[in-house]
């Protein structure tokens, strides 16, 4: 009678034992094949360095009585600063 159940329970424990060999075999060959992956993709992508963009004097603001005068640097800018949306902050609190 202990001969009966030992047959079922030795198949079975070879097929867990089966199961979990070939699961981590699997394991094993996706994360080789994604660290291959990973490496070609950072080989091909281009890198994410981001220019550090510099703030640059274009113009000098008077005030005088109670008329501001905007004074372009270079008549390059003349254009943009016409027609430019200006930010308003005060001097040291944002820097960008």
């Amino acid at each position: 009678m202990t001969l009966d159940l030992l047959i079922p329970f030795g198949i079975l424990l070879a097929l867990v034992i089966y199961l979990i060999y070939t699961r981590t075999k699997f394991e094993k060959e996706i994360v080789a094949l994604y660290e291959k992956k990973f490496d070609e993709w950072k080989q091909h992508s281009p890198s994410d360095e981001k220019e550090i963009k510099e703030k640059e004097l274009v113009a000098l603001v008077f005030k005088k009585d109670y008329k501001i005068t905007l004074e372009y640097l270079n008549s390059k800018n003349e254009d943009i600063l016409r027609r430019a949306k200006i930010e308003i902050c005060k001097y040291g609190e944002k820097d960008e």
